[in-house]
């Protein structure tokens, strides 16, 4: 009776079982070509680097896991996540999607330089995320809209909605509030700066530079799209030294003095 040596046998299993099982169930899952979302609107010139290639985009185009999206001095995107989320990509910045899991809601992104408008989705999930990080920290959304900007080594961060957690690389944070605003230093190992009130025309310009159109209507909670809670806030601030202003005029305005007729005009005295 032939027999066949454990060699044999051991080869024979070997191939029946690489044959049996697919080649992709033992491998690693890759994020590259995952999907992110989607770009909703440009002003062009706006480019997505994706490994080794570099794409025009347009409406509609695909940003995936790891894409690269840069914006020319002229340029700007808005790019809507799959979790609902909202990115507004301003000028001449270089903003990179690390990860967007949007049914885990665990979002990282890399501000490399310029300016970012994030509108977050609601985190349900205790262990989600929505991060942006830079060279000198990251911010942490905590409510829901906030504005990151870096330039010359140096973070900005302004909350508009919500509050915003933001940490230096040694993990040291503040919280801050709508309205609010800090900033931090790359290669400065100090403490995010105090939070504090962001000026009227810096909460302005922040939302209307990374504003990719116009929205209908006019008025301040249209130009740049601040939120309505802040938007009130903001009005009251104005409207209110001009109220001050009109009342303290009112009450500091002398009484007209009495026109005597016999000195005006002698003819008509007795």
């Amino acid at each position: 009776m032939n027999t066949k040596s454990p060699v044999a046998l051991g080869l024979a299993l070997w191939l029946s079982l690489a044959v049996a099982i697919p080649a992709n169930i033992s491998a690693a899952p890759q994020a590259d070509g995952q999907r992110a979302g989607v770009v909703a609107r440009l002003i062009p010139a706006v480019s997505i680097a994706r490994g080794s290639k570099t794409l025009d985009a347009s409406a509609k185009s695909i940003v995936e896991w790891r894409d690269l999206v840069n914006t020319k001095v002229d340029g700007r995107a808005r790019i809507a996540l799959d979790d609902g989320s909202v990115l507004n990509v301003g000028s001449d910045s270089s903003m990179k999607v690390v990860k967007h899991d949007a049914g885990a809601q665990q979002t990282d992104l890399e501000l490399a330089y310029g300016k970012l408008r994030t509108q977050a989705a609601k985190i349900a999930k205790s262990d989600g995320k929505f991060e942006v990080h830079t060279a000198a920290g990251v911010a942490g959304v905590v409510g829901t809209d906030f504005y990151v900007g870096y330039e010359n080594n140096v973070m900005n961060v302004i909350a508009y909605e919500g509050s915003v957690r933001v940490c230096n690389l040694a993990g040291v944070c503040v919280i801050l509030k709508a309205g609010q605003m800090t900033n931090l230093r790359n290669g400065d190992n100090s403490a995010p700066a105090p939070p504090t009130q962001a000026p009227l025309d810096l909460l302005v310009t922040a939302s209307k530079d990374t504003t990719v159109e116009p929205r209908p209507g006019s008025g301040l909670l249209n130009a740049g799209h601040i939120g309505k809670g802040l938007g009130f806030t903001i009005g009251f601030i104005a409207v209110v030294p001009v109220v001050v202003f009109a009342v303290l005029a009112t009450r500091h305005t002398p009484a007209p003095v009495p026109t005597n007729p016999c000195k005006t005009n002698p003819t008509n005295c007795g």
